[in-house]
């Protein structure tokens, strides 16, 4: 009975002290963590000070996506001998200069895309891969300082594709107006004098118009993160017919000397493009117009590998 009791007992003491002891680590997690969190913000707040120093900043980073298949004699499925793959690139850039009267803020985004699908019994069918996404932006943004946050700017952007009809339908923006840095990171431009020059083959359908142009960018690199956010607008004077949206984010995750995770998305609203596919495409609708086309948002995504430089 001694033994029983002495057993117990000794149980309940090693219990009570295993308790103790994860409660004990649990605190010093706790502690631990909020110790962490402190240096990171203060290392953000180091960070914030030097990206806000006058000189150039320049980084990039990108997104490779791939997959790549073949089946030969594969007769569970439709096309038992199949060779099929997408590749996909995307690639960020920037060149900021900061100084004390002035700025001048330089981005170019690209993000390139080729499919195959190449059943090998049908001769007619391409055996190569074809043009998929194909986006191709920079923009140059200059600034004279009226105080911290406020500045009188200008801008030139130009958006094309450079695989499949380049330039056709192509779109110059060039404006004057008023540029908002509440942070860093953050670059806001308002300019209600801005003209869209826009080139293409099918003059019926894309045209050039005066109106106001509104840029938001975010760019900013939080320890193995590195996330940028672009949204360009513009609204015609004219008819909102001639105006547009294109709005591209892309995101990387840093996991080993540079190398990670990426994602990347775009959405893109266009009307005259939308009406150009409906004339010129496969529908060959030649009767459709801007009032009864079906002007639907254009999306993108690319999932992959991703490289910061």
């Amino acid at each position: 009975m001694k033994k029983i009791v002495l057993t117990l007992a000794l149980a309940f003491v090693a219990t009570v002290g295993f308790s103790q002891t994860e409660e004990e680590l649990k605190g010093q997690l706790g502690a631990a963590k909020d110790s962490i969190a402190d240096i990171q913000g203060r290392a953000d707040a180091i960070q914030g000070e030097i990206d806000a120093l006058p000189g150039w900043k320049k980084g990039a980073f990108g997104t490779i996506g791939a997959n790549l298949s073949s089946f030969n004699n594969w007769y569970g499925q439709g096309t038992p001998d199949l060779s099929s793959g997408s590749i996909g690139v995307t690639v960020n850039a920037f060149a900021n200069l900061n100084q004390e009267k002035f700025f001048w803020r330089n981005s170019a985004n690209v993000n390139l895309s080729w499919l195959k699908f190449d059943d090998k019994n049908d001769e007619t069918d391409e055996d190569g891969f074809k043009q998929g996404t194909d986006v191709f932006n920079i923009s140059s943004l200059y600034g004279r300082k009226l105080n911290e946050k406020w500045a009188i700017s200008g801008l030139a952007e130009y958006r094309t594709t450079i695989l499949n009809n380049f330039n056709d339908p192509g779109y110059l923006d060039l404006g004057v107006g008023a540029t908002w840095t509440p942070i860093a990171d953050l670059v806001v431009v308002i300019h209600p004098l801005n003209y869209n020059f826009v080139f293409s083959n099918n003059d019926a359908v894309f045209e050039s118009s005066l109106g106001a142009k509104i840029v938001a960018d975010y760019t900013k690199k939080f320890g193995a993160v590195n996330f940028k956010t672009n949204l360009s607008m513009f609204q015609s004077y004219k008819s909102g017919n001639l105006s547009n949206l294109t709005w591209i984010n892309s995101f990387g995750y840093t996991l080993w000397n540079g190398i990670g995770l990426g994602f990347d998305f775009g959405l893109r609203s266009n009307k005259q493009e939308a009406l150009n596919y409906a004339i010129t495409g496969p529908d060959l609708d030649t009767d459709a117009t801007f009032d009864t086309v079906d002007n639907k948002l254009q999306t993108y995504f690319l999932v992959g590998l991703n490289y910061a430089f």
